[in-house]
């Protein structure tokens, strides 16, 4: 007699690199592993929603799981343009929703791909999904006498034991995680000229205090020994109107679908992540004692292969990779932040952007100056786009939420 598994996870990916296939069967290892995929309650159930335009790949980069990985998994389910297109006219020939309607929410974008991930989690009644990024490995890394210290680290099962008590868990990370590199102050751009830069383009995550002591162990970001050792989860706080969470090592829980919001960031924008931060405020939120490795810079993929490097490298603004890596992380963030202060500090707004005007001002002839990009001034005019078309992007965050809510009232009614 065929058994049914109690518990269906969804491992959702939003992605576009070819490096995917490797940290997929990296994964998949660690889930057998640790005892997921022999357990007879847990169904694992694999949904990749893929960006070819990214980096020029095909389809099969993502559909060509090596058999002996497949097996270990009760599902698998790709999406891409097709799939959507046809989810879109199932959506408006059962009048759910119009053509338009559906561009807001599968539209382009990584919050449209997340969307879609939630989208084909929720109609194959997955109970909870978690999302996974393919430059995220399962393992933690630790500093101690000058020595990278690395252990496993078991994700999904940390998601799976705590994610019952709440609407939504997330991890930690450790590894690259912030774009910033290693700066080395000088009379051209003094420590207080980087921190107003900072400042001006920074949120409640992102921010100074954060970021110093990251470009002080030369980008990196070490695992915190007493979260690697804990056996609790602790509930997210709200702040400015918004629970932080993380993009990936990330898992919602889908049991009661009308209480789960999508995903919106304005056009060319990141920050979904956050923006979704700001709709919680009546959810329980759970940080779990986890950690994912951010591989920020695609430079410690051997890592997969079973490479453990005893210290890891400073990341310094000295090459054109690393450079516009952190312009374009500086552009994506500016993009976001009118909205961000918009929703959350709407009785503040214009004063905050005033002083991001100052700031920039005062700090992005230097900055420019510094890493030798001229392109940094673009930031400015970012900014005052953003700022000027904030209330019109504010509009389509509402109006997201109020598709997608007629999207879940659908699959809640079968």
């Amino acid at each position: 007699m065929h058994h049914t598994k109690d518990i269906k996870v969804g491992i959702g990916f939003a992605t576009g690199r070819k490096s995917f296939q490797k940290a997929l069967r990296t994964n998949i290892h660690n889930w057998k592993e640790s005892g997921l995929v022999d357990n007879d309650q847990i169904s694992l159930n694999l949904f990749v929603a893929y960006d070819l335009k990214y980096n020029k790949t095909k389809i099969t980069d993502y559909t060509n799981v090596p058999a002996e990985l497949a097996d270990q998994l009760d599902s698998s389910t790709f999406i891409g343009s097709t799939s959507i297109k046809d989810e879109i006219s199932y959506l408006t020939q059962e009048n759910v929703i119009d053509s338009i309607e559906a561009g807001k929410i599968f539209g382009n974008g990584y919050a449209a791909k997340r969307n879609a991930l939630l989208y084909f989690a929720i109609k194959n009644k997955i109970d909870y999904l978690v999302f996974m990024d393919d430059d995220e490995y399962p393992m933690a890394v630790t500093n101690k006498h000058k020595t990278a210290l690395w252990g496993g680290q078991d994700i999904l099962s940390n998601h799976i034991k705590y994610i019952d008590q709440a609407d939504i868990t997330h991890g930690h990370h450790c590894g690259y995680i912030s774009p910033v590199p290693f700066v080395e102050f000088n009379d051209s751009l003094k420590e207080d000229d980087f921190r107003n830069f900072i400042e001006a383009i920074s949120n409640e995550i992102i921010n100074w205090d954060t970021l110093k002591s990251v470009m002080d162990n030369g980008g990196v970001t070490y695992a915190d020994i007493d979260i690697l050792t804990s056996n609790s989860a602790v509930e997210v706080e709200e702040v400015n109107h918004a629970k932080f969470i993380s993009g990936a090592n990330l898992c919602i829980n889908l049991k009661n679908v009308q209480r789960v919001f999508p995903f919106y960031n304005p056009p060319g924008a990141r920050g979904e992540d956050t923006f979704l931060s700001t709709c919680l405020s009546e959810r329980k939120v759970l940080r779990v004692p986890c950690y994912a490795f951010h591989d920020g810079f695609s430079t410690y993929r051997d890592l997969l292969e079973g490479l453990l490097p005893i210290r890891l490298k400073f990341i310094k603004a000295d090459n054109e990779q690393v450079t516009t890596r952190f312009y374009k992380a500086c552009i994506g963030w500016i993009r976001y932040k009118p909205l961000l202060l918009y929703i959350t500090q709407p009785d503040n707004y214009e004063a905050k952007i005033k002083k991001m005007r100052e700031q920039l001002y005062e700090s992005l002839p230097k900055i420019c100056n510094y890493f030798n990009k001229p392109d940094f001034f673009n930031i400015a005019v970012e900014m005052e786009k953003y700022h000027k078309n904030v209330e019109k992007h504010y509009g389509e965050f509402v109006e997201t939420q109020r598709i997608w809510a007629k999207i879940m009232e659908h699959f809640a009614e079968r």
